[in-house]
């Protein structure tokens, strides 16, 4: 599998990133494995999990993923192959731990993660949500105990505007803490009504795209598919892209799509991995078939006509009409 620069870390990564949301929860454990192997067969190497995972399912209270994970590692006896990545600070009223990105809160959590991983060291930690009631150098300062400490390698941010990842990274280039080398972020083809909103969830802006092109971190992308609405009769899209937007974008997607011989899913992925610079998707799935579609898209080549008229689709590059 093609692989991507992390940041400055000095480590290349899978293109794909394996999202493991639902494994353990919706998605059963046989499933979950079967999948996991797929996509290390195909030569993947970089798996996205949360604490938070998947508390939302009935039955489930999070940290299910993270546990299915790390006995698929000790199963299959791969650790060292791979790059995980988890994540604390998602806002969650029902228990402190889960709440935000206060010192305290961040050290008790790794721990959690680390046990249910069965790992002595995570290998990228995201901050999940942006904790405006938490000073970044609280924060900052924390994960950079735990990357001295051996239990974290890097630093991911998730869901922050461009300006606060930019704040806090020159915080910690100044203080030589250990930087964000990296921003996850909600994005896909299609654009969002501007003003939208997404609750915790923060999707990618042109503020970002600037940021990203022009400082040393890496983009990955969550729910670049839109949970099927693209290509299933049975889903549709959130009143969130419901806009003028829209149709413009989406006839390109699906003309370049024809020409192609593939899905619109499939063009969308390889439109992000192809973008400069580009952008890592999460890839997911609750069946080996759309894990074969997915992965699919690493074989696709899109001409330089094909990602000019993708990028340029839409009522805000066409401007207002006079």
């Amino acid at each position: 599998m093609r692989t991507i620069p992390l940041g400055e870390t000095g480590v290349d990564v899978s293109a794909f990133c394996l999202g493991a949301m639902h494994f353990g929860s919706r998605t059963d454990p046989a499933t979950s494995y079967e999948l996991l192997d797929q996509y290390v067969a195909a030569g993947g190497r970089f798996i996205d999990t949360a604490n938070i995972y998947a508390r939302w399912v009935e039955g489930c209270q999070g940290g299910e993923s993270e546990a299915l994970l790390g006995e698929w590692m000790r199963s299959r006896d791969n650790r060292d192959d791979l790059i995980v990545a988890s994540k604390v600070g998602f806002p969650a009223p029902v228990d402190d731990l889960q709440q935000g990105l206060r010192a305290s809160q961040i050290e008790r959590a790794v721990e959690g993660s680390l046990s249910r991983l069965g790992v002595e060291t995570i290998d990228l930690y995201y901050a999940h949500v942006d904790d405006r009631s938490t000073p970044l150098a609280e924060t900052l300062e924390a994960f950079h105990r735990l990357v001295t400490a051996g239990k974290v390698r890097w630093l991911g941010a998730s869901n922050f505007l461009a300006w606060r990842l930019a704040k806090a990274n020159t915080l910690a280039e100044g203080q030589g803490w250990t930087p964000y080398c990296c921003i996850q972020q909600r994005y896909t083809y299609l654009r969002p009504r501007p003003g939208v909103d997404f609750g915790a969830q923060v999707a990618v802006n042109d503020d970002l795209l600037d940021c990203v092109a022009s400082e040393p971190v890496t983009l990955l992308a969550y729910s670049p598919l839109l949970s099927g609405a693209y290509t299933r009769p049975d889903r549709t899209f959130g009143e969130e892209y419901r806009w003028p937007d829209l149709p413009p974008r989406l006839e390109t997607l699906c003309a370049i799509a024809e020409e192609l011989d593939a899905t619109a899913n499939q063009v969308i992925l390889a439109w992000m991995v192809q973008s400069e610079p580009p952008v890592i998707p999460l890839v997911a799935g609750s069946t080996t078939a759309q894990m074969t579609e997915n992965l699919a898209a690493l074989h696709l080549t899109l001409s330089a006509d094909q990602m000019a008229r993708l990028n340029r689709a839409g009522i805000v590059a066409e401007g207002p009409s006079s």
